[in-house]
């Protein structure tokens, strides 16, 4: 059995990224579509106008309270895996990938459960404003019935990516993505189901692209096939995915908990700043769409760096580590410089009845946008240390430097009456990026200089 794709660890490395990490982008993309088209056709067509992209929108930062630790587990499996397939041990591969797929559907079950019930109190908690609280309820609880299959296709895509397919998923979420915007159009336009149409139709969409992906893993002849009768819980690369994923998680989750806090600081400044929750929630949903640059760049070196890792190439991670370093930051830097010339039109496309929410998302973009490529470098960085088995760390890092400080300025500089304002808790976001990727740079050239060194007294 040969090895997967191994011109990741042999050969030169810029253009082999580049084109690995387009398909990433334009899946990122693809995913974001799915919110994007609810945002943007229950805003233009739905019956509750503004406040239906605001009960949408605020409800993003809850889910990922829920969704982002299992999203960290399945970059666990992804490292785990691109680590056998660099050893080439077939064994190890093969456990791997029928433990991940368990792991999924255990995951989401449970995040299912937990986001349905929860979904009002944790709203409610949040100072969610009554005009749009019984419509987030509505979105979060049908939304989180698709966890299932948003699960499985985000831990099966981990698979085929860590083996060198950054392809395939691009595909399967094309597929889904056409099917929610027409589901949607349907459901809002024909059967005025408003904000439960557009969730429903995002449900539907995460079953396809969970069925494609499966059926991807099964139709393969390497060393990843899926053989349906062979899923279990295989101990040792179970004890892997935990090592390093849970860490991820819990890095992802911390993100979410201060993303939490700053958007209930968001939604009680609503009585003072009218229309601050609708533009903050259409400019959220488009900065996404510069994020999409930072995790593709992220996922690219996480995956590159974990079969390198595998063969013991450090001196190719350090060649990895530049270029996914310098990418990340030029194109944030023209992706965000984009978005803040042009974010008046591009929040019309979600908003077209409330000029103050469009100004407001307008002065978010502003503080955000043009700053963000040190949130990427943040972002690859982590991947980095995630690839080469260190994810400890950025965790220690994100509870110190993007949570914890986050916190802080809420409760210390935001409350100071001059700086209780919606730009004061927007450029937290900045100086919090800026701290922990300085600080993760740091820590991870001391670690690849110590590999490098020891691999040259071999």
């Amino acid at each position: 059995m040969h090895k997967i794709n191994p011109s990741m660890t042999e050969g030169p490395l810029f253009g082999k990224m580049m084109l690995y990490t387009v398909p990433l982008m334009l899946t990122g993309l693809l995913q974001l579509l799915f919110n994007a088209a609810d945002l943007v056709i229950v805003g233009q067509f739905g019956d509750s106008g503004s406040n239906a992209v605001a009960a949408v929108g605020c409800t993003g930062s809850i889910s990922a309270l829920f969704i982002n630790f299992f999203i960290g587990c399945s970059a666990g499996s992804g490292v785990t895996v691109a680590h056998g397939i660099g050893a080439n041990n077939r064994v190890a591969v093969h456990k791997a990938v029928h433990t991940i797929i368990p792991l999924a559907i255990v995951g989401g079950i449970v995040i299912s459960v937990l986001g349905y019930f929860l979904a009002r109190p944790v709203l409610v908690l949040m100072s969610t404003p009554d005009n749009i609280l019984d419509l987030s309820v509505i979105y979060m609880e049908i939304t989180f019935l698709g966890m299932l299959p948003n699960m499985i296709y985000n831990f099966g895509a981990s698979v085929l990516r860590a083996a060198g397919d950054s392809k395939r998923p691009l595909y399967y979420l094309v597929a889904a993505g056409v099917l929610n915007v027409a589901l949607n159009l349907f459901f809002v336009i024909v059967l005025h189901l408003d904000v439960a149409g557009v969730a429903l139709a995002t449900l539907i969409a995460h079953v396809l692209s969970a069925i494609l992906v499966l059926r991807a893993l099964i139709k393969r002849d390497d060393l990843c096939k899926l053989e349906i009768r062979k899923l279990r819980f295989y101990a040792e690369p179970l004890k892997k995915i935990f090592r390093m994923g849970i860490p991820a998680g819990i890095q992802s989750s911390l993100f979410a908990i201060s993303n939490v806090i700053i958007q209930s600081s968001i939604n009680a400044l609503e009585t003072i700043y009218v229309g601050v929750v609708a533009g903050n929630a259409a400019a959220q949903n488009l900065q996404n769409f510069a994020f999409i640059t930072c995790e593709s760049f992220k996922q690219t070196a996480m995956n590159y760096t974990g079969q390198n890792v595998g063969c013991q190439k450090y001196e190719r991670v350090k060649k990895i580590s530049y270029i996914a370093i310098g990418g990340v930051a030029v194109s944030s830097i023209i992706v965000g410089t984009l978005m803040t010339l042009f974010s008046k039109p591009l929040l019309g496309i979600y908003i077209s009845d409330s000029p103050e929410a469009i100004k407001w998302g307008a002065v978010r973009m502003v503080c955000m946008c043009l700053p963000y490529f040190m949130g990427g470098v943040m972002d690859v960085t982590t991947g980095i240390l995630r690839g080469m088995g260190k994810s400890i760390f950025p965790m220690f890092a994100s509870i110190m430097g993007v949570c914890g400080l986050r916190i802080v300025w809420i409760y210390t500089i935001f409350r100071i009456p001059q700086y209780h304002t919606p730009e004061s808790l927007w450029i937290s976001y900045i100086i919090t990026w800026t701290f922990t990727a300085v600080v993760q740079i740091i820590v991870l050239a001391v670690t690849l200089n110590k590999k490098i060194r020891r691999e040259s007294l071999r």
